[in-house]
């Protein structure tokens, strides 16, 4: 591996005809080709390369071998097309463009990945740089074959150039073949890896057999079979798309169902449409003026998270703050004129009711045709003097008139465009959760920073039984908790001995790791905060008070609740907190084995940590 890394680039054969030197105007209709040096060397570019040699630990010199000589030859090929014909980074250069995003978030994902799964932390370490590039590779290649089945290319003689004739030398042209078989270009990467990837990598790469054959099938795009990998790729490739779509709130409308942002625009159609009440005097989630939405921010994001939980979407942050800027991030919630996500307003009604809240903007046109927008709020909603000086009111008298918010009015909507997206890109690469091929099988975002320890998936995960719906009471109970548990673990909507789980695998039973998976499931079940509230709890220490009320859980021998697990790693150990469910087959049709990462300490909990400590381990510690 050492020689590899210091393995120089062959210099082309003596014999190799000369790039010739492209006429200034290459022609009507007709590009240039360039090459890797200056295809690369725009500073967005630029900034992307860095990041990813900062998620390597190779030096400059193999770092160039590495990473930067496929990359270079990846540019070479792919010139000025772009990466879709009118869906995303559908300009000239896109291709390029979405290649280097995928790579730099791919390896970033990969960071909190321990591989190969399963491997002693001595075999990972040894394993970790072939992984990460591994995982580069799989992601810069994934849509390689679209230049070989979706573009028709010529020289300017009508020469037809295809990619396994190398680089474009002289000036050409490209249309999109019209009849082109969508998913082809999966299986189109095979003709093409080998012009990126020279034999040394290969040779280096099939030692890991592993790594190898995870890698092959996703350049066969048998994403399926290749595991956290083909996850990493999938991952990375749907951030990549929904940043390019959400730079601009009129492109939301358009984004691919997959993508977080379409989710949560159409949860939000959803809600306005069956559950929030609009222009109410007093008891009104939100009031629509002529020209905006204006919706209460904390009844919005409680409960936008909790429809979007119960229709399995992971990814939504369990703090209010973090939605609203994910929901500033991609376009949706309208900035205050100092750039934040948060309105101050008062609404007042003719009637002579007012009353201030903080508010979430929208555009109407986001979620309704022309023709669906209800009638407009009577009376205003006027915003704090410091936010804006304008006055947002509906007409009340006829022949009033209110001009409707053109495109040039709309502020900006991502804060950071001074960097052309690679901040917003990057900056969403610390709220993502690690994201599985099937959607069914999503993982679960940490609720609490007690909640997460350090590992990947450890252990496989048992067949899926069928198992009924939770039927909640008219309050709910411990019952409904343990349903809700049950079909979240069975259906893999709560995915078990991973990195972000909740839920484990520990001494032959489930470990449910605490306060977390309360947490959660409070924040599916919004009433519960009222009802809490009269016992003077929070959520989910209420809902704990009702699993304890059970007694399917085990104690241990000094009567104490909670148990400790010690997490173990090459990179850091930790503890978590949690319950030992008494019988294994309460959760699971079929055990999975033991998370190796966890094994149960030999103390009880601190009792200076109340804050994972259940409320009877409290009591009896006195």
């Amino acid at each position: 591996m050492l020689s590899l890394f210091q393995r120089k680039r062959v210099p082309p054969a003596s014999g190799a005809a000369p790039t010739p030197t492209p006429p200034a105007d290459p022609g009507k209709g007709l590009m240039r080709p360039e090459p890797a040096a200056s295809l690369l060397a725009t500073p967005r570019r630029q900034r992307l390369l860095e990041h990813i040699w900062q998620r390597t630990s190779l030096s400059r010199r193999q770092f160039t071998t590495l990473y930067l000589a496929p990359l270079e030859r990846y540019a070479e090929l792919v010139q000025q097309f772009p990466a879709s014909e009118s869906h995303h980074h559908a300009y000239p250069g896109g291709m390029l463009d979405h290649g280097l995003e995928i790579v730099a978030y791919a390896l970033k994902l990969r960071q909190s990945h321990l591989l190969p799964a399963g491997a002693t932390p001595e075999a990972q370490a040894a394993q970790a740089e072939a992984w990460t590039a591994g995982t580069a590779y799989a992601a810069l290649l994934h849509d390689i074959g679209k230049i070989a089945v979706d573009l028709h290319v010529e020289y300017a003689d009508g020469t037809v150039w295809h990619p396994w004739h190398g680089p474009l030398r002289r000036p050409y042209r490209f249309r999109y073949l019209k009849e082109r078989e969508y998913r082809l270009h999966s299986a189109a990467t095979g003709l093409l890896y080998a012009r990126l990837l020279d034999p040394g990598i290969f040779d280096w790469l099939v030692g890991y057999p592993d790594l190898w054959a995870a890698l092959l099938y996703v350049l066969a795009g048998q994403y399926e079979h290749a595991g956290t990998l083909g996850e990493l790729v999938v991952q990375a490739d749907q951030a990549s798309v929904a940043q390019e779509l959400g730079g601009d709130p009129s492109k939301a409308l358009a984004a691919p169902k997959h993508t977080l942002q379409r989710k949560l625009l159409d949860g939000l159609r959803f809600l306005l449409r069956e559950e929030f009440k609009l222009n109410q005097p007093q008891a009104s989630d939100g009031w629509l003026t002529q020209d905006a939405l204006w919706l209460v921010s904390k009844t919005v994001s409680d409960k936008l998270r909790a429809h979007l939980l119960q229709q399995g979407i992971d990814g939504i942050p369990a703090n209010n703050t973090a939605v609203f800027n994910v929901l500033q991030d991609h376009g949706i919630a309208l900035p205050t004129p100092d750039g934040k996500a948060i309105w101050k307003a008062t609404v007042a009604s003719d009637a002579g009711w007012s009353h201030s809240f903080t508010f979430l903007k929208l555009s109407p046109a986001l979620i309704w045709e022309v023709a669906d927008r209800p009638a407009p709020f009577a009376g205003q909603v006027r915003v704090e003097q410091e936010q804006e000086d304008s006055v947002h009111q509906t007409p009340t008298a006829p022949g009033a008139t209110v001009p409707e918010a053109g495109p040039s009015a709309a502020p900006p909507i991502l804060t950071a465009a001074t960097d052309n997206g690679v901040g917003a890109l990057l900056d969403l690469l610390d709220m993502a959760p690690a994201a599985s091929v099937a959607p069914a099988i999503s993982p679960v975002p940490v609720t609490n920073a007690e909640d997460d320890p350090g590992t990947e998936t450890m252990a496989p995960t048992p067949p899926i039984p069928s198992v009924p719906a939770p039927q909640p009471q008219a309050e709910p109970s411990g019952e409904d908790f343990m349903a809700w548990l049950t079909q979240g673990v069975r259906t893999r909507k709560l995915i078990i001995n991973d990195a972000k789980a909740l839920v484990h695998t520990v001494a032959g039973t489930a470990y449910l790791v605490s306060p977390g998976v309360f947490q959660r499931y409070a924040q599916e079940h919004p009433p519960l905060a009222v009802i809490a509230r009269q016992e003077k709890l929070e959520a989910w220490q209420w809902v704990q008070k009702r699993f304890e009320k059970l007694a399917v859980h085990r104690k241990q021998a000094s009567g104490l609740n909670i148990w400790t697990c010690d997490v173990t790693g090459p990179r850091k150990s930790r503890r978590l907190h949690g319950y030992l469910l008494a019988r294994s087959d309460v959760l699971f049709g079929e055990v999975p084995p033991d998370n190796p990462y966890l094994r149960l300490a030999n103390e009880a909990p601190k009792r200076e940590n109340p804050s994972v400590q259940s409320e009877n381990d409290r009591d009896e510690q006195g």
